[in-house]
């Protein structure tokens, strides 16, 4: 097997890995299937490519492109390496003992059932919960319009079947994205008296961007407990959020 082969090889699999989501598709998949399926053609006819890599390179105009190109994708590279490292260590940020209040973040809901996903957040959430007795939990989803309840109101049900107090449980159900999750439950945290110290439940790719809103919200210390994602949605939520956070970075939102 040539050296060829290798490499068309695993950007095949690469293809494939943003693949696995159908039929989910959203900017992270739709980027990572459009560059994968980009260097399998330059892989695939190699020879081409530098032949006409060479004739733009004879010219002046040509090579400052090049040259510009070239560093603009090592930038890119570093970027997204720094991106994914400020990420991991977001969704490992655990606090060290008994967290202050707990926020769990909402995803889609179908029927009045939470999705696998959202039923990992809850579940992270409901070991935490176990460990700590005392601790106060806030369930943040409000209710699309393909859904014949709240976010929240299913995440209640689900973490009260699995044995935790009603009581212990708030419900904020007016949100539809990770800002108004965060702003809706600082004001419910205002409203009872208590300190904006807060512990994310999130997938763990979403660590990073949700502490970024919630900075932005006033958050005081922020810690996570990162629930496990499913391995075939893991590469197009990770790139998805590269695009999530460089919007925060550029616009502020």
């Amino acid at each position: 097997m040539t050296a060829k082969h290798i490499i068309v090889a695993l950007e095949t699999i690469l293809l494939f890995l943003f693949l696995m989501p159908f039929p989910i598709f959203n900017a992270g998949n739709i980027l990572g299937i459009l560059i994968s399926a980009i260097l399998l053609m330059i892989t695939c006819n190699w020879q081409k490519f530098i032949g006409v890599i060479s004739d733009i390179w004879s010219h002046g105009i040509g090579k400052v492109a090049l040259i510009f190109s070239a560093v603009l994708i090592i930038a890119g590279l570093v970027y997204v390496t720094y991106l994914s490292v400020v990420m991991y260590k977001a969704q490992e940020n655990e606090p060290e003992g008994e967290p202050n209040v707990i926020i769990v973040l909402g995803c889609k809901v179908r029927g009045e059932r939470p999705t696998r996903m959202l039923r990992r957040r809850l579940d992270t959430a409901y070991e935490a919960l176990q460990k700590y007795p005392d601790v106060l939990c806030i369930v943040s989803g409000g209710q699309g319009s393909d859904e014949i309840l709240s976010e929240a109101e299913a995440m209640k049900n689900y973490l009260v079947e699995k044995g935790i107090s009603a009581d212990r449980i708030i419900m904020e159900d007016k949100s539809t994205s990770t800002s108004e999750n965060l702003k809706y439950s600082f004001e419910i945290l205002d409203e009872l008296g208590i300190s904006r110290d807060i512990t994310i439940v999130t997938d763990g790719f979403h660590q990073y961007r949700a502490g970024l809103i919630a900075q932005k919200e006033g958050a005081g210390e922020i810690t996570a407990y990162s629930a496990h994602t499913e391995p075939r949605y893991l590469f197009t939520y990770w790139v998805r959020e590269w695009l999530g956070i460089s919007r925060i970075y550029i616009i502020g939102k």
